[in-house]
């Protein structure tokens, strides 16, 4: 009989030091204390933070939509027209075409000069 619970102790054990169990709580540990905490104090708050790369993002004055709350509130908005929808997907195409044209000779000038 001990030797059965002896085996059975020695069986678990080498399962423990195969999931490396140690590793496993020291890395769900830190996970969770940068979750849990503050990871920006210097900017106050998280809501600041967002309000200041929200307005980087939206520095230019395209009209299109740059985040997934602006792309979901014009869906809401035109939910219920699917003609308006289609227009506005018309008019911001034909926009960032011309914003991709306006940028990428610039760009292909720049790596020509690069390769030489």
């Amino acid at each position: 009989m001990t030797n059965l619970i002896s085996s059975t102790i020695s069986h678990i054990s080498n399962v423990l030091k195969q999931f490396q169990v140690k590793r496993f709580l020291a890395v769900a540990l830190v996970g969770f204390l940068l979750l849990t905490t503050n990871v920006a104090p210097e900017h106050g708050s998280n809501k600041a933070l967002t309000n200041k790369i929200d307005d980087l993002v939206h520095q230019d004055d395209s009209q299109r939509p740059k985040t997934t709350g602006d792309w979901n509130k014009e869906a809401r908005e035109t939910e219920d027209a699917p003609g308006e929808r289609l227009q506005r997907i018309g008019k911001q195409t034909a926009e960032a075409v011309k914003d991709f044209g306006s940028v990428y000779p610039d760009t292909a000038e720049r790596s020509a000069n690069a390769e030489q």
